[in-house]
C-alpha cells in the first residue's frame, strides 16, 4: 500500500497532462523544448552545484555507464535479428535503455532506505541524467527522419546545455563560489519545475497515441529488455564494483526502473519514434506495479 502511495502521484501528472491535451490542446513540442533546453539545465546544475563527490560516486559512474552500453549492444542485436530499421533501432534504445530514476525511483528509493539511501538515489539519477542528455540525444537525433545520422547527432549533442550546467555547477562548487541566497532561490524555482513539466508532456504526447496502431511486438521486447534484463545484468556488474551492500541494492532497483520520461522528450523532439517511445514509458511504468515488488523480494 505504501509503494501505491508513491506510484499514484506519478500517474497524476501523466492524467493532468493527458486531460489537458485533450481538452485545451498544447504545443507540446515547444513545451517539450523549454523543458529541454530551459528548465533541465538548471536542475542538474543544482545538483552538481551543492553534492561533494566521492570515489564511491566514482563507480556509481562507471557503473552506469557500464549498465547503458551493455543494453544498447543488447537492442542492436535484437535490432539486427528483427530487420528494423535505423529509426526504429534508435527509438527502441531510447524505449529500453534509460530508466526513470528521477521522478520515480528516488522516491522509491526514499521509500525504502530512508534519507541515507536517498543521497545515493539523487546521484544515480544526476549521472543517469547526464548519460541521458549526451547519449540518449545522440541516438535520438541519429534516428530523426531530418538529420544526417552521425553528424547531426554529434552536434545536437553539443548543444545539449545540460552538459555545461553539470560542468558550471562543478566547477563553481570546486573553487567555492558561494551564490546568494536570492539567486539560489531562483535556482531552486526552475529546478524544481523541471520534473513535473517533463511529466505533463509526457501525458500530453500519450492523448495522441492510438492504441491500435501499438507495435506490440517492439513493446514486449523493449519491456523484456527494460524490466527483466537490465537488473539481471545490473545484479551481475554490482558483484564487480566495490561497493557497500546498500549501494548495491539501490542500484539493482534503479535499473528495474520503467523507461525515462525524459526519452518521451527527446523522441518528440527529434521525431524518433515518439508514439512507440511514449508507448513504451506508459506501458513500462504500469507493469512496473508488478515487476518491482518482485525485484524487492529478490533484492531486499
Amino acid at each position: 500500500m505504501e509503494f501505491l502511495t508513491v506510484l499514484l502521484p506519478i500517474f497524476g501528472i501523466f492524467v493532468l497532462g493527458y486531460i489537458g491535451e485533450r481538452k485545451i490542446g498544447f504545443d507540446t513540442k515547444t513545451i517539450s523544448a523549454m523543458a529541454m533546453y530551459l528548465m533541465s539545465p538548471v536542475l542538474v546544475f543544482r545538483t552538481f552545484y551543492k553534492t561533494v563527490f566521492t570515489t564511491e560516486y566514482l563507480y556509481m559512474a562507471l557503473y552506469m555507464v557500464v549498465l547503458c552500453f551493455v543494453l544498447i549492444g543488447i537492442v542492436y542485436l535484437v535490432s539486427f535479428l528483427r530487420g528494423y530499421s535505423r529509426p526504429e533501432t534508435c527509438g527502441m534504445i531510447l524505449a529500453s535503455v534509460f530508466m526513470n530514476n528521477g521522478n520515480y525511483g528516488t522516491p522509491v528509493i526514499l521509500l525504502l532506505f530512508g534519507a541515507t539511501g536517498l543521497d545515493y538515489g539523487i546521484i544515480l539519477m544526476v549521472i543517469q541524467s547526464l548519460v541521458m542528455c549526451t547519449v540518449g540525444v545522440y541516438y535520438a537525433a541519429k534516428g530523426s527522419p531530418n538529420g544526417d545520422g552521425v553528424r547531426s547527432a554529434l552536434r545536437a549533442v553539443q548543444r545539449m546545455p545540460m552538459i555545461y550546467g553539470a560542468m558550471a555547477g562543478a566547477l563553481l562548487q570546486l573553487i567555492h563560489v558561494p551564490l546568494g541566497k536570492s539567486v539560489l532561490a531562483a535556482v531552486d524555482l526552475v529546478a524544481n519545475a523541471a520534473i513535473p513539466t517533463i511529466m505533463l508532456v509526457l501525458g500530453m504526447q500519450l492523448a495522441k497515441i492510438s492504441i491500435r496502431s501499438l507495435a506490440k511486438d517492439k513493446i514486449s521486447l523493449s519491456l523484456l529488455i527494460k524490466l527483466a534484463i537490465s537488473p539481471a545484468i545490473a545484479y551481475l556488474l554490482t558483484l564487480v564494483f566495490p561497493i557497500g551492500g546498500m549501494v548495491k541494492q539501490i542500484m539493482v532497483i534503479v535499473a528495474a526502473m520503467p523507461t525515462a520520461a525524459n526519452t518521451t522528450m527527446y523522441a518528440l523532439q527529434f521525431d524518433t519514434e515518439p508514439e512507440f517511445v511514449s508507448s513504451a514509458t506508459l506501458v513500462s511504468t504500469s507493469l512496473s506495479l508488478a515487476t518491482l515488488p518482485i525485484i524487492f523480494h529478490f533484492v531486499l
